[in-house]
């Protein structure tokens, strides 16, 4: 009887220490959602961390891409969704915790959109989405410093082999259910990981933590499981693809189920507008239309000529206007790096103190051109990256150089990401999470201002500016064209060589990124047009109330959260202004 007295005490305790448990605010609600969506969209895809710099994602493996943990994956979205819908979100109005809703809510119901595309079942990718890319990418900021991160870092190179199995078995699903990859980017994969195949251990990308390293048992260890696990296992993937794998002829994704849908989900997911194929192409042809003009008036005044088609050419192949070694690539982008490291602080007042490395694209890529930035960690502890392409570089033009720097660096991507990264006292979810259409929109943008900010050194690379915006402008024209309107790879290769500077092997390049990735490449003209919207309005609404370090602080202030956000935000800021000087 004792015993019962004692249990039904107990059980009194508990139901009252129940009852007595405060209970959940609508903005703790709202920002326990947004954190368990950040965290577990990180822990489900730990290869993407090297990117954005979340901190708290696992060291030692890698994603498990498998039909049954997505499943369970997408199963959390929706309940995070449902909880977020039965919000009141009346009491958010006006709290910081009401950019933190919007932004959760909209980024999980475009990854819900985009399920109709089933990217999982014919993912081969040439370019930042496939398994190359990420692997390299997270192994070369993989940490080494003690025996916990050494074990770690075995563990997630011991687990490259499962992750590899994993895409073949979804590679055949994807085969039985009638989706499939473009067999110009099979090929161009194939390509890829022989060449990985083919690279000594010490020299593959794969081998960077043990580079890295001075622990001579730690290097061994690493080097046998790259040796007996790794590839081995990139052997297997190459030859299924080479044996067993046939993609589809038509390179657009219309070819695959459902396949208009899902370069329209594509589309909203990357740019967070909702816009149709048809719109997004003729806005491309009106501003490619625009832009050629500026060419011509700037190939008219500093060149002397008429023909900017001639002087396109001119650009990409006279060594007068190419690089004579990979070295000079990189002192070219270091240099501009520098000097628009200075001149920011007149344009920005919150310029955090985040340092930035350069360094070449790794060998396995020396096809892929261009530049990439990866975010440094929060702590400080790494720098950022701007990964920048240099093979071949006498077919690598100075024309586009300088702008490619500023987008990757300062003002584009290192700034902004730095900004949010740093900022505590937002919540993750705007820290680390991004939508392209505003994070590639600043981008482009910054490219476009680095003109006002006087950081172009000469005519040359000044037009290069004109010509990759003109580049910006034809994925508008092309993206859709090849996905949707049935554009063939060579019809769109011919395009961009047409209206912008990129080399043949760069447009090649382009095409099967856009392949690989429907909807992307479109996100850069439409978020930066959208942007010098919004600035636009606010220095006619504000006139001699304008400040342009102001503007870009509130705009920048958030992170990269969706297109209409900015918006807001800048609303808002204008509202302040107009306030504070009636």
């Amino acid at each position: 009887m004792a015993n019962i007295r004692l249990t039904l005490c107990l059980i009194a305790l508990i139901l009252s220490a129940c009852s007595e448990a405060p209970t959940e605010t609508t903005a703790e609600r709202v920002n326990r959602i947004a954190s368990e969506f950040v965290h577990g969209y990180y822990n489900q895809f730990p290869e993407e961390v090297y990117e954005v710099g979340y901190p708290d994602s696992p060291p030692d493996r890698f994603g498990d891409h498998s039909e049954a943990a997505l499943a369970a994956w997408d199963a959390r979205i929706d309940d995070w969704l449902t909880q977020l819908d039965q919000i009141d979100v009346s009491e958010l109005t006006g709290t910081p915790t009401a950019i933190t809703y919007v932004f959760a809510r909209e980024r999980m119901q475009v990854l819900v959109d985009k399920r109709i595309c089933h990217n999982d079942l014919w993912n081969i990718s040439p370019t930042w989405t496939g398994w190359p890319f990420m692997i390299a990418s997270t192994l070369a900021v993989q940490p080494v410093e003690d025996d916990d991160d050494r074990g770690a870092a075995l563990s997630r190179a011991a687990d490259i082999a499962r992750f590899l199995d994993v895409e073949v078995s979804n590679l055949r699903r994807g085969i039985d259910q009638g989706y499939v990859a473009a067999q110009s980017n099979v090929d161009a994969v194939v390509e890829q990981v022989t060449s990985l195949i083919e690279t000594p251990v010490e020299d593959s990308p794969f081998f960077s933590p043990a580079a890295r390293s001075d622990n001579d048992a730690f290097i061994a260890e690493y080097r046998d499981a790259i040796e007996s696990g790794v590839y081995p296992a990139m052997t297997a993937y190459r030859d299924f693809l080479r044996g067993n794998y046939s993609g589809r002829d038509t390179i657009g994704v219309s070819a695959n189920p459902d396949g208009d849908a899902c370069y329209a989900a594509s589309a909203r997911y990357w740019s967070s507008l909702s816009m149709d194929p048809a719109e997004i192409h003729r806005l491309g042809l009106s501003e490619m239309a625009r832009i050629q003009s500026e060419m011509l008036l700037l190939a008219q005044k500093s060149f002397a000529t008429d023909d900017v088609k001639a002087l396109l050419e001119e650009l990409r192949t006279d060594p007068r206007y190419t690089f004579a070694s990979e070295q000079a690539v990189l002192d070219f982008v270091s240099a501009a790096v520098e000097r628009s490291r200075v001149a920011v602080h007149s344009w920005f007042g919150n310029v955090p103190d985040a340092d930035v490395v350069v360094i070449p694209s790794p060998a396995y890529e020396k096809d892929s051109g261009g530049g990439f930035y990866s975010a440094g960690s929060a702590d400080g502890s790494r720098p950022g990256t701007i990964q920048v392409g240099t093979y071949n570089p006498t077919t690598i033009s100075k024309a586009g150089i300088e702008s490619l720097t500023f987008h990757e660096g300062y003002p584009g991507h290192h700034l902004q990401v730095s900004i949010a990264m740093l900022n505590e006292s937002l919540h993750p979810i705007l820290r680390f999470m991004y939508v392209s259409g505003s994070a590639e929109g600043w981008g482009l943008y910054s490219e476009h201002i680095a003109e006002e900010m006087g950081l172009y050194s000469s005519p040359v690379t000044l037009f290069g500016k004109f010509s990759d915006e003109a580049w910006r402008a034809a994925r508008l024209v092309v993206d859709p064209g090849i996905h949707v309107m049935g554009w063939t790879r060579d019809q769109a290769v011919d395009y961009m060589m047409e209206h912008s500077a990129v080399s043949r092997d760069q447009a090649t390049s382009e095409i099967n990124r856009y392949a690989a990735v429907p909807g992307q490449a479109t996100s850069y003209m439409v978020g930066s047009l959208e942007i010098q919207r919004i600035r636009r309005n606010a220095e006619a609404v504000l006139g001699e109330q304008f400040d342009i370090r102001e503007f870009h602080d509130r705009l920048l202030a958030n992170g990269g959260v969706a297109l209409p956000m900015l918006g807001t935000a800048i609303d808002a800021w204008i509202a302040e202004v107009q306030a504070a000087n009636p």
